[in-house]
């Protein structure tokens, strides 16, 4: 069984249906889950760093945008999206969140994505 350390996206508050604008996009993950996890795996050692980048694609598209990448654990991995250029319609954001942990003498890295359905309403 799987332990769901996340990422977990951090909805920017709870009333927001759609966005428009600059839009803060944040992340964050369960550390004890991820231990959980990477002893799961095999993994062990210390974690060198986490970054986590973001996209977004019009939904029912197949290709991801870059909209930018974080390495701040302590400010939840903030990413700024400006929206207006955008057409409105429904999106999908992706955060793809990337472990990487000293195991012995090797780097060894885990990523695990989350994607939320997003309005854009300009």
């Amino acid at each position: 069984m799987s332990n769901n350390w996340g990422p977990h996206f951090i909805v920017p508050s709870e009333v927001f249906e759609s966005y428009s604008g600059s839009i803060l996009l944040r992340e964050e993950f369960d550390e004890s889950l991820l231990r959980k996890e990477l002893e799961d795996l095999g993994i062990s050692g210390p974690v060198l760093h986490v970054t986590n980048p973001w996209y977004y694609r019009s939904k029912n598209t197949d290709t991801w945008i870059k909209i930018g990448e974080s390495d701040n654990i302590d400010e939840n991995f903030p990413v700024s999206w400006e929206t207006t250029k955008l057409e409105n319609g429904q999106y999908e954001v992706m955060g793809l969140m990337h472990v990487f942990v000293k195991s012995g003498n090797e780097e060894k890295g885990i990523a695990r994505q989350n994607i939320v359905e997003i309005t854009v309403k300009n």
